[in-house]
């Protein structure tokens, strides 16, 4: 196990052959709870498992130079942390290669960092505050929407039993499909495919009013769109069985609502080249904040 202070020093024999899962950790309930479904993320993929425990003194400490004896207890207590969560993950998946670190900086930075050369980032959407915070709402946020590899958000309930990936498909969801496909594949179970349409409306001037169509003719037109996005898709995973759901309302409170029977929820995001703040849009945002199961970021 390593517990060094700079991730880029971080090697494992045997860790290149294939891509990583790394998880953040720091001992808090939701940072348990990722580092579970990390395990077991890891196990399915036949990953090595990288868990990653984040530390820096007290902000007001660091501003009036904290003494040396701080900055030492500040790092064994995420040395401990990080070794402690390792621990555990060998508990939860005794075939997976794992090896712990605890690594100074920013923890949004450091996770971002750390999973660069991974295939899947780990975290909680939340955690406790002080020097070992690592998963508080606004860091799981700026993970979700910065990290250059998927990100895998442990929230509500994070065992899977038979029930299946749900994907939120629209004209911009390529990859959220593609990692949809991938995940069922994996994991061996069906996947949902959910499309929110509206009805048309006039445009200005005229206020808000519908235009005449008949409902049949739009819900049909709603499935031609959403099995013609999951046609090739279905080609390439024969195996998954897909359900693809069209249903009139907004996204987001679909997919919402669709997460209490769901595995896994895949979104994607908007890519690098969105304005700060829609990086990951609405529903993706919704979802973090509300959803009953882990989402999955298709970055």
């Amino acid at each position: 196990m390593l517990l060094r202070g700079n991730v880029g020093t971080a090697h494992h024999r045997g860790m290149e052959l294939t891509p990583q899962v790394v998880v953040g950790v720091d001992g808090s309930d939701p940072g348990r709870a990722a580092l579970r479904l990390a395990a077991a993320e890891a196990a399915r993929r036949r990953s090595a498992l990288r868990v990653v425990c984040a530390f820096e003194p007290d902000w007001p400490s660091s501003l009036y130079g904290a003494s040396p004896d701080v900055q030492r207890l500040v790092r064994e207590r995420a040395e401990q942390v990080a070794r402690e969560a390792a621990h555990d993950a060998r508990r939860f998946a005794p075939d997976v290669e794992v090896v712990g670190e605890a690594v100074a900086g920013d923890p949004g930075e450091v996770l971002i960092d750390a999973a660069d050369s991974a295939g899947l980032l780990v975290i909680g959407h939340r955690g406790h505050g002080g020097f070992a915070s690592l998963m508080l709402g606004a860091v799981s946020h700026m993970v979700a929407m910065h990290a250059r590899v998927p990100v895998l958000v442990a929230r509500g309930d994070t065992e899977p039993g038979d029930k299946p990936v749900v994907v939120g498909v629209d004209h911009t969801s390529e990859h959220a499909v593609r990692a949809a496909f991938e995940e069922a594949a994996t994991r061996g179970c069906a996947l949902v495919a959910a499309h929110a349409y509206t009805v048309p409306v006039a445009a200005w001037p005229v206020v808000s009013l519908p235009i005449p169509c008949e409902p049949d003719v739009v819900r049909n037109a709603a499935f031609e769109e959403l099995n013609a996005a999951l046609a090739p898709w279905r080609d390439k995973f024969p195996a998954v069985p897909v359900k693809p759901v069209a249903a009139r309302g907004s996204a987001a409170r679909m997919l919402v609502g669709m997460s209490s029977g769901a595995a896994v929820v895949v979104v994607g995001s908007r890519g690098h080249t969105a304005a700060v703040g829609t990086l990951l849009g609405a529903v993706g945002m919704q979802l973090l904040h509300h959803s009953d199961c882990p989402v999955l970021i298709a970055h």
